[in-house]
């Protein structure tokens, strides 16, 4: 019999009529004789809503509290999605996170999963059950709620098909699939079938937002398959899996297999560094204490025994970057820094770079073309990234789409 794990997002049970939807949905998926988890993510915007009280209350991040706080969105969606399954006459329970056994670290607002213990899980489905838990949250070894972070409830709905060694793990949102871009910006974006997890997993760090990026590793890590498909309609979406089982069933031709946007930048330098072993660690260390997640960085060539660096994360971090880097220009007698929020990230993603020579060339003079300036360039094997201003990303996405014959 085979065992699928579906995960709803906030869109896809955003209020009543969707959720019944939903509903109506897994119990057709159970009536075929399939053992089901689902997970849910809080209805629509209510995590915003909540942390919108939250601040209205204080200005402090009591971590802890928040974490208490933000984990009753997804509760309340399992809670709903359940009674409605139960109307329809699907047997069907509900479980916290620390219910259906994610077990994690101490990490408040942002925990990592540890271990799982998946055995009342196992045993309602064993009975005949749908069994409905909620994401983005687990339990440390202290018994406190812990959130996993945006978008957890991806890597919840992946760890547990890992536990239990699920057929497959079904993403359901509120677009078909993965496009080769953004197709509010790029009209001729098309739905790609298949995509490898490393493409993926670039594609999601680098800015599209169709799936955490900790739950494609974590899939990827444990050969999970993934297919990323749309609540509103039952059209097949795209399937997430290894490059080499891409290969049994089509022949890849593109070098590029999308392009990608992150507006969620904050690009900080810090001017004439001292050159000496040891202050990168000092400057990267402070940033790590503080929870700090840095993307890209950059260094500049020494003058004067003296060198810049530069390097990005997201925006809401500009308040801890700027007092960070205020005790650090004073520590390492640096010249001063600089903090720019109206920066972006473009992208091109594609495992045909690994063999194809000119890609990065070709992707410079395209910005060129268009008076795109280079901040800032990160490379992998298949993947280029440059920070540019914001102001020419649209301009920017459409060029690259259009140059790497990806329209459709």
């Amino acid at each position: 019999m085979t065992l699928i794990v579906q995960k709803y997002g906030g869109s896809s049970v955003a209020n009543v009529e969707r959720l019944l939807r939903v509903a109506k949905r897994v119990g057709e998926t159970a009536a075929q004789g399939h053992r089901l988890v689902v997970v849910v993510s809080a209805m629509g915007d209510t995590t915003d809503d909540l942390i919108a009280v939250a601040r209205q209350l204080t200005g402090r991040n009591f971590r802890r509290e928040m974490d208490m706080l933000l984990a009753t969105g997804e509760q309340q969606t399992t809670a709903y999605l359940t009674m409605a399954l139960l109307d329809i006459g699907v047997p069907a329970v509900s479980f916290t996170g620390a219910m259906a056994g994610f077990c994690t670290d101490g990490n408040f607002g942002n925990g990592r999963i540890m271990c799982m213990d998946t055995k009342r899980v196992e045993q309602e489905l064993a009975c005949g059950k749908v069994v409905v838990a909620a994401g983005f949250q687990g339990i440390d070894a202290d018994g406190n709620i812990v959130t996993l972070g945006r978008g957890g409830s991806d890597t919840s709905a992946v760890a547990l098909a890992v536990a239990l060694e699920a057929n497959v793990c079904e993403i359901f949102t509120d677009v078909d699939g993965v496009y080769t871009a953004d197709p509010r910006i790029v009209k001729k974006a098309w739905k790609m079938p298949m995509i490898s997890y490393d493409e993926m997993l670039e594609m999601a760090a680098m800015g599209a937002v169709v799936l955490q990026p900790r739950s494609v590793e974590l899939a990827k890590q444990y050969g999970v398959k993934l297919h990323v498909r749309s609540s509103f309609n039952y059209n097949e979406g795209t399937i997430v899996q290894e490059e080499a089982d891409m290969l049994k069933e089509m022949e890849r031709e593109l070098i590029v297999c999308g392009v990608a946007h992150d507006m969620n930048v904050l690009k900080t330098t810090l001017f004439a560094i001292p050159d000496m072993p040891g202050v990168a660690g000092r400057i990267f260390g402070a940033l790590a204490e503080a929870g700090i997640n840095v993307d890209m960085i950059i260094q500049s060539g020494n003058r004067n025994d003296c060198q810049d660096l530069s390097f990005t994360c997201g925006r809401d971090e500009r308040d801890k970057v700027e007092q960070i880097m205020g005790g650090l220009v004073k520590e390492l007698s640096a010249d001063g820094f600089k903090v720019a929020d109206n920066k972006a990230k473009i992208s091109i993603v594609g495992a045909g770079m690994i063999t194809r020579y000119g890609v990065a060339a070709r992707m410079f003079q395209v910005l060129a073309e268009i008076d795109c300036n280079i901040d800032m360039i990160s490379t992998s094997e298949i993947k280029i990234s440059c920070i540019v201003d914001e102001t020419k990303i649209k301009q920017a996405v459409l060029a690259l789409h259009t140059a790497f014959a990806l329209d459709c």
